[in-house]
């Protein structure tokens, strides 16, 4: 990579690192629900704004749309929870159409495999994580875009072990969010795991996918 291009732009990585760590050390900490919330978003946020800086092209738009709808979706659900998820959802369908753009040439049957096992294992077990409240229905419809962004970013011609690993990260954490919230697993638990297989996640697709584009525009 360039020297420039180090100088230019792994400032937005360090400064998405940076405000993902410590939001995970100050959640709990009385600096203001405002600043917190403004935190809590500048992780993915600022995932967003080095896709745009590092590539012109319609998928690091696309991209900078899945992280924004990602950001947005962490600041809202402090506020409302349904909108905070639909924002979410949002983010999951442009994740798809990003994915769709770069199908994988040569599929295993292992890989489609996993991915049919992510898109009807996953609303299959957030519904039955959060059957006794009430909510499995609009749960498993949000799981149901979730399972499908993470099967189709598997079976993408992005690198798997990043982009893909990071869906897979991605539903690790929202059905650890309905866990707790079905009472599966105890708050002490998920607390400690939620957010840094969430952020982990978004963070190795950001980078995955940007690598990879920047790969291709270097070969044209």
């Amino acid at each position: 990579m360039p020297k420039r291009a180090l100088i230019e732009h792994r400032p937005w990585i360090l400064a998405s690192l940076v405000a993902g760590i410590a939001y995970f050390f100050l959640a709990d900490a009385p600096i203001g629900g405002a600043w917190l919330i403004l935190l809590k978003g500048a992780g993915v946020g600022l995932l967003a704004a080095y896709s745009l800086l590092r590539n012109r092209g319609t998928d690091a738009h696309l991209l900078a749309l899945v992280m924004a709808l990602a950001a947005l979706g962490d600041m809202v659900l402090e506020l409302d929870e349904a909108a905070g998820g639909f924002a979410f959802f949002l983010s999951h369908v442009a994740a798809m159409a990003l994915y769709l753009r770069h199908r994988r040439q040569n599929m295993t049957q292992s890989q489609g495999l996993l991915a049919a096992a992510l898109l009807f294992l996953t609303p299959l077990t957030a519904w039955i994580l959060v059957a006794e409240t009430g909510n499995g229905m609009p749960v498993a419809i949000y799981a149901l875009a979730l399972g499908g962004m993470a099967g189709l970013a598997w079976t993408s011609s992005f690198p798997r072990y990043r982009v893909g690993l990071g869906a897979v990260l991605f539903v690790i954490s929202d059905l650890l969010i309905f866990a707790r919230i079905g009472g599966a697993l105890p708050q002490e638990i998920t607390s400690w795991l939620i957010w840094p297989t969430y952020f982990g996640g978004q963070f190795l697709i950001a980078t995955g996918v940007i690598q990879t584009l920047r790969h291709e525009l270097r070969e044209e």
